[in-house]
């Protein structure tokens, strides 16, 4: 069996036959495309989800082999399906010597090999051991199980990333900055919870699917945040991060194109996303909104974020907590710049997330909003408000408005005393660099 999390898939295939290279790349990039219909039909089909990414993992090490010497198949999404299936077949049979599920599972995939003459890079489409029709709700199920209630948040963006988005365990924790062991431990401890639980695969009942899919999204959410701004590291954006938790949201929302919400959190991704070619400078250096030359901001991806914006509000329910975001971020992608910026609409937008979605980070961000449309001094006393409340102590955001709200009231002292205890606690060494240049400006 493979180890817990799947082997990664390494440059060092590259290093034998002729052919390994060209075998890496195409397991690399069917693995990237197809792990989710991959692993989600192999769970349904054998009704373990663990087994199912494990042998799915064995598989890829087989093609790594079976490729590089004898080319890629013409159906290798086929080839690895049923090279999995043969390996979750030798796992019952371990566990069972010839049960009623063995003999039922051995007695398909034989009459398949019989009629085909064996698996070979020819293999009918017919042979496919799933039904195309379900593929959809396979991919489907596959994210709610990822995102189950009984695991941790932290386990749920490591099982995501892993089973959904085909991500190494390397990726994942090259992305959030913590050890590879690390990770493969949570990917480990979640399998194992979902199995404790008894955590059927398949989709959850329509009464809970609404209450579950805030989770997917919650997760997604998480995955794209770090990507747009790290927390930590000396790198402003996790492109990479970012843009797989954007491939996912369309998934998502090509599966449930009726879920306003799923709409909403692609607009809002893409929508920040297309402004991520004008946020660093050459050397990487964070680059602020009012700096940004908007030339550079990416129209296709405001395009789409529009029409995910528009679907989302088409179905008339009303914008939801990723909507109304998706709506802020649509000011600014329309604006030709921060001063011509419909402030009023976007403080009105805050206004509306904070009664559906209150939190500290919502009322920031309205300050900002209103200081742009009002002046600092309104501004001021709600983020002196928070300051009061303790909800946002040890984050380096609220010191950071806190400065520039001073600087822009003259109260240059207090301003970069605010400037430099949020470069303190920033974790980012960018965004941190921008705060003490700003502090030392002040001096």
């Amino acid at each position: 069996m493979a180890r817990a999390d799947g082997p990664a898939l390494t440059p060092a295939a590259a290093d034998g036959p002729p052919g390994a290279t060209s075998a890496l790349r195409a397991v690399e990039a069917i693995w990237r495309i197809e792990s989710a219909r991959i692993v989600g039909a192999l769970a349904r089909y054998t009704g373990d989800f663990a087994l199912a990414e494990d042998v799915a993992q064995e598989a890829l090490a087989e093609a790594l082999v079976s490729w590089a010497r004898d080319g890629a198949p013409a159906n290798p999404v086929g080839w690895l399906l049923t090279t999995a299936r043969r390996r979750a077949i030798d796992v019952f049979r371990r566990r069972s010597a010839l049960d009623e599920r063995y003999a039922m599972m051995a007695g398909q995939l034989a009459e398949g090999e019989i009629s085909s003459g064996g698996v070979t890079g020819q293999e009918r489409s017919d042979d496919l051991p799933w039904d195309p029709d379900r593929v959809d709700d396979d991919v489907l199920a596959l994210m709610f199980i990822a995102c189950h209630p009984v695991l941790s948040p932290e386990a749920r963006v490591a099982l995501t990333l892993r089973v959904v988005g085909g991500l190494s365990s390397e990726e994942i924790a090259r992305a959030f900055l913590v050890s590879v062991p690390t990770v493969q431990a949570r990917i480990t401890r979640a399998k194992k919870t979902i199995a404790a639980a008894r955590v059927p695969f398949g989709l959850p009942p329509p009464e809970e699917r609404r209450e579950r899919l805030g989770g997917v999204l919650s997760v997604l959410y998480v995955v794209f945040t770090e990507g747009s701004t790290a927390s930590t590291g000396d790198r402003l954006l996790r492109t990479d991060l970012a843009y797989e938790a954007v491939r996912l949201a369309r998934m998502l929302v090509a599966l449930l194109p009726a879920e306003p919400e799923a709409s909403g959190l692609l607009a809002l991704f893409e929508l920040t996303a297309s402004r991520f070619p004008a946020r660093t400078g050459p050397d990487g250096e964070a680059v602020l909104l009012e700096d940004q030359d908007r030339r550079l901001w990416d129209r296709s991806a405001i395009r789409r974020g529009l029409a995910a914006l528009g679907r989302a509000a088409a179905v008339g329910r009303g914008l939801g907590p990723y909507g109304l975001q998706a709506a802020i971020a649509a000011c600014h992608a329309a604006a030709p710049s921060v001063r011509e910026t419909d402030w009023e609409r976007i403080v009105l937008l805050y206004e509306a997330l904070g009664r559906v979605a209150p939190s500290p980070v919502v009322e920031l961000n309205r300050a900002v909003a209103v200081a742009m449309a009002s002046g600092p001094q309104e501004a001021l006393s709600m983020v002196d408000d928070l300051v009061v409340s303790g909800r946002l102590s040890g984050s380096h955001l609220l010191p950071s408005v806190r400065g520039e709200l001073l600087v822009r009231l003259g109260r240059t002292a207090e301003a970069r005393a605010e400037l430099e205890l949020a470069a303190r606690l920033c974790g980012n060494a960018r965004e941190r660099s921008v705060l003490l240049r700003k502090a030392a400006d002040l001096g």
